[in-house]
């Protein structure tokens, strides 16, 4: 099995929660205000966490866990783009069957530009990938497109793991440093400009450019407070939620729809609601991921998954080292 970088999968996790909160918002029609900022701060300061932050982060980890998967299937089969065909098409019939819960649902493009975009760009240079990656991402910015930054961030998660960055993270706590030095000042200015564009759909153009550094330098921060004591409990809750990443965010569109029904989110007068709302499911995730994960080795859909990428009953019994390491 191969080694799990359990930075990603808390980074995930912490994704996924900021997902749930768009979620609740898109799946139960709560109307979002527009005007200014001024007029309306708590919709900035919600839009600021939330909208096309987590999404940027959750894309560019898609593309390397694409990457890791490529290279632990080339050590198994011959034909390992193959197998990873058959992984994006189920990827597709799960979207397909989760929009019956949640229509707005983003999955059914990741499998698509997964296929047209990821397969053939795992034949390129990684000089190739990084370049492509880099001119998509700044092109959807541009043009204000948040469907289509999928595809961008996808390269760059692919050309992040093919320069082996995933797995030199430990020794690379310089140049976060760095990193983060230079997204704190980019990210300032774009959200002041964001708070001068208002709110709702009137700010889009501002929210995407702004979302975008924003995920990076909530992707530094993060790699950096992993490096401080605070680690392990961080790691404790997240990482399981982003182990059973797949599960997680069909669940989350499940305990949406039953808290929409006892609480009518869709008509709440702010967005405290929606935000504990969030909060909660957040929580209840967490608790269950992290019992789970002490009996098996993957979540309910992502053990479903893998059977049907590998057309093989896998086994998903954790083993007695696995299970003591969980605590």
């Amino acid at each position: 099995m191969a080694r799990r970088i359990h930075e990603l999968d808390a980074l995930r996790g912490l994704a996924l929660a900021g997902i749930v909160e768009f979620n609740i918002v898109q799946m139960t029609g709560f109307p979002r205000p527009e005007g200014p900022a001024g007029d309306h701060p708590g919709a900035y300061v919600w839009e600021a966490l939330f909208i096309q932050r987590p999404f940027p982060i959750f894309s560019f980890l898609f593309g390397i866990s694409f990457a890791l998967f490529l290279r632990t299937a080339g050590n198994r089969t011959d034909r390992p783009r193959l197998v990873l065909l058959r992984r994006l098409l189920w990827l597709g019939v799960f979207a397909a069957l989760h929009t019956l819960l949640q229509p707005g649902e983003v999955l059914k493009f990741y499998a698509l530009f997964g296929i047209v975009v990821l397969l053939p760009a795992s034949y390129l240079s990684r000089r190739w990938v990084l370049g492509l990656g880099i001119v998509l991402t700044v092109a959807a910015g541009l043009t204000f497109n948040g469907l289509f930054i999928i595809p961008g961030l996808f390269l760059l998660g692919l050309a992040t793991a093919r320069y082996g960055i995933p797995d030199t993270l430990d020794r690379r706590t310089r140049q976060l440093w760095i990193a983060f030095a230079g997204a704190v000042p980019a990210a300032a200015v774009l959200l002041w400009l964001q708070w001068r564009a208002g709110v709702g759909h009137i700010a889009n153009y501002r929210i995407l450019p702004a979302g975008t550094v924003c995920a990076f330098l909530v992707t530094v921060a993060f790699l950096l407070i992993m490096r401080t004591p605070v680690r392990r409990p961080i790691d404790t809750v997240l990482g399981p939620m982003g182990r059973m990443a797949l599960t997680n965010y069909v669940l989350a569109s499940v305990l949406i729809l039953i808290a929409d029904r006892i609480l009518d989110l869709g008509g709440a007068t702010g967005f405290a609601p929606i935000v504990w709302t969030g909060l909660t499911i957040g929580m209840v995730q967490a608790a269950l991921s992290v019992v789970w994960l002490r009996r098996f080795r993957y979540g309910p859909l992502e053990w479903l998954w893998r059977c049907l990428t590998w057309w093989q009953l896998v086994p998903i019994r954790a083993e007695a080292s696995e299970r003591a390491g969980a605590r």
